[in-house]
């Protein structure tokens, strides 16, 4: 199984989109800053995505892109396949032709990993990667804000008074 930086880049891409939409459309200048993708790919990706009718174009100033549809509706599988990412594990590319034009011995094999990997992706929603994102994003900063408190209690002296760090 081969998963290119192509698949990688607009999963990525619409998570970014996805997380910033409720501000009005997303441009791809700003995700390219955010992701470091470069801009000329992801207007590549987004032309796919959009004929795939997973993203919609705004034109015009506060232009950008929107999500075409709600974000649990949307699967890690859509969007992988949107931008012709083959999700393929076998050698003859399903075709049965792996070895002299016959069928391989580990051809049901590399057949099963590839369905399992596809209902696994479709089992992945972008809404779900976004509430993941979000959760983490809280974890984090319940760490933080914990670890600032300690920190703020350990650093006082006897008076009272914060130390300065």
């Amino acid at each position: 199984m081969r998963l290119t930086t192509k698949g990688r880049f607009a999963v990525t891409a619409m998570l970014d989109l996805a997380l910033r939409e409720a501000n009005g459309p997303v441009t791809l200048a700003g995700i390219s800053e955010r992701q470091h993708i470069s801009l000329s790919y992801l207007e590549q990706l987004f032309g796919k995505l959009r004929r795939r009718e997973l993203v919609e174009s705004v034109r015009g100033p506060g232009g950008g892109y929107c999500l075409a549809r709600v974000p649990h509706e949307i699967t890690v599988a859509e969007i992988i396949c949107a931008v012709d990412e083959p999700l393929d594990a076998t050698q003859c590319g399903g075709k049965e032709n792996c070895r002299d034009e016959h069928r391989c011995m580990t051809h049901d094999l590399w057949a099963g990993l590839n369905r399992t990997i596809y209902d696994h992706l479709s089992a992945v929603t972008l809404g779900k990667l976004i509430d993941e994102h979000l959760a983490k994003q809280k974890r984090r900063s319940d760490n933080a804000a914990l670890i600032d408190a300690r920190g703020l209690k350990d650093s006082k002296d006897p008076s009272g008074v914060t130390a300065a760090h």
